[in-house]
């Protein structure tokens, strides 16, 4: 049981390294899918929201990690 234990969470580290990191991530895009339709701004003004808050994240991201 232990074995297959460790294969899950290897498994689960290949794709989540940063639990915080990837709440963020989902996070955003329930909020950007939830508060951009009602915001009533052009296509790619959504875009443009959409990606500055992903990169918001990542350099969030990459600053917490640095500071460790």
């Amino acid at each position: 049981m232990s074995g297959l234990r460790k294969l899950l969470a290897e498994l689960w580290g290949l794709f989540v390294d940063d639990g915080r990191y990837a709440f963020a991530i989902v996070a955003w895009l329930l909020l950007a899918w939830l508060a951009l339709p009602l915001m009533g701004f052009d296509g790619g003004w959504n875009a443009l929201v959409f990606a500055t808050g992903l990169l918001a994240i990542l350099v969030e991201s990459v600053l917490h990690r640095a500071r460790r």
